[in-house]
């Protein structure tokens, strides 16, 4: 096997597009640094067995549409690893695919999201001041850095920085991202990622219906931030959470759920959970061939 110069997310990712120098110098001038870059540029970490990898990529593009990278060889860590890797882009959130042939090295897997930044060392200090701990320090890539940090709940998020900027199309439904925390945890999540991203509560609902959460009757406490890095829904509950449900880290917003589930179980995916409706949205759960399970919701109109 030919011997490749070690890749991070922020270089494999940028393979898939065309780099755009200056984008990062037409940031919009605030009093505090944006450090977010724009919410297409969140990429959703999916590992599976390499050999899964082609039926994963084959079921997710023909569930929600886009393209595929070719895949690549390639190390994403700073410590010895190998992994296949494939990038894909889609209207409704992009993916980077990992498929590891060697052990894969603490914490990397665990981590649920990459997020763009515009400066890696102002990120790194911003969210050691939100609270948030370095769990792996920042390393070199081919054409940028890397660091995974931990938000109060355990929560791991990649960020990254590259020394020309990318860019990205625009999305068509930003994904959501789904963060479970117990109540202990809750408020230091949320005031530190609210800080870290400059982000608003869009909303903060103690009494959310617990069918959100597979517990029809039940209620439970549901916030929605937005930022310029995207979405993220907070979950609150005591953990007593049947499954799958807890282990979905991403949803997707669709029009038509239920055209999404036809398309989902013609290309090889599950429906954990049915289609159920809510005052907010239609949702259903589904597993990906290789195990990723996601939530798939459209928007109540």
């Amino acid at each position: 096997m030919d011997q490749m110069r070690p890749l991070g997310v922020a270089a494999i990712l940028a393979a898939a597009v065309t780099l755009q120098p200056g984008l990062a110098d037409a940031r919009p001038a605030v009093k505090m640094q944006q450090l977010a870059v724009g919410p297409q540029y969140g990429t959703t970490h999916v590992y599976v067995a390499a050999e899964d990898m082609d039926r994963f990529a084959a079921s997710f593009l023909a569930t929600f549409g886009g393209t595929s990278s070719k895949p690549a060889v390639v190390t994403v860590t700073p410590t010895p690893s190998t992994a296949d890797w494939q990038a894909l882009t889609t209207p409704v959130g992009l993916v980077s695919l990992f498929g590891f042939k060697t052990p894969i090295p603490y914490p990397f897997g665990q981590e649920r999201t990459g997020y763009l930044v515009t400066d890696m060392d102002a990120a790194v200090d911003a969210a050691r001041k939100a609270g948030a701990a370095v769990l792996v320090a920042p390393f070199p890539d081919a054409i940028g850095r890397d660091v995974v940090v931990q938000w109060p709940g355990g929560v791991n998020m990649q960020l990254y920085w590259h020394t020309k900027a990318p860019s990205y199309p625009p999305l068509q439904t930003v994904p959501e991202n789904r963060v479970y925390v117990a109540p202990e945890a809750a408020a230091n999540f949320i005031r530190g990622f609210v800080e870290f991203a400059q982000g608003k509560i869009v909303s903060d609902n103690p009494r959310a219906p617990g069918a959100e959460i597979g517990r029809p009757g039940d209620i439970y406490r549901r916030v929605r931030i937005y930022s310029m890095f995207g979405k993220i829904t907070v979950l609150v509950s005591d953990g007593h959470l049947p499954y799958p449900f807890g282990r979905e880290t991403m949803g997707y917003e669709v029009a038509d759920v239920g055209a999404t589930l036809t398309k989902a179980k013609a290309s090889g995916a599950s429906v954990l959970v049915d289609a159920f409706k809510t005052d907010e949205r239609e949702a259903a759960v589904v597993q990906f061939p290789g195990g990723y399970i996601a939530e798939i919701h459209s928007s109540a109109r």
